[in-house]
């Protein structure tokens, strides 16, 4: 049963994003594509996470995180943002410092700033539920997604 669920979770289309977040005068920022609306009223986000992401730490500590949405021509961010060091996924990026405190990144389709409202951790990622308070849309293309890109994040690590 696990190597068909394996195939399948490999076929299942998500988009790819830049998850960003600060604490203590550091910033991160990672790939993420386990993400979906939780809400409308409020505007809900929900992000997973593993427990191992250095942003994971950073939004435990601050309680805000960022979500830039990328387009289809910025595929360069998935080999920058899978790296160890902040300061080098960040050095030819231009972003600036949002309403919360965390790191948006300028040209992108647009992002969205959220406070945690809740938690819940069932297995080796934690959800993040996230309230929107802040966003901006600032071009109109097309999103990346795994569709675009030659493998799916399956969570083992």
């Amino acid at each position: 049963m696990k190597e068909a669920y394996l195939k399948l979770l490999g076929k299942m289309t998500y988009g790819i994003y830049v998850l960003t977040s600060a604490a203590d005068q550091v910033i991160n920022g990672m790939i993420a594509s386990w993400v979906c609306q939780v809400s409308y009223d409020p505007l809900l986000l929900m992000v997973a996470i593993h427990r191992n992401r250095y942003t994971h730490d950073l939004i435990n500590k601050n309680g805000f995180f960022a979500l830039n949405i990328i387009s289809k021509n910025q595929n360069d961010h998935l080999k920058r943002f899978k790296g160890p060091v902040p300061e080098i996924k960040f050095s030819s990026v231009k972003w600036k410092k949002g309403v919360t405190g965390v790191p948006v990144l300028n040209e992108c389709i647009g992002y969205m700033e959220c406070k945690i409202k809740d938690t819940y951790a069932p297995g080796n990622h934690t959800l993040f539920i996230g309230e929107v308070v802040a966003a901006e849309f600032i071009s109109d293309q097309t999103p990346l997604s795994t569709s675009d890109y030659k493998g799916v994040y399956l969570g083992k690590n």
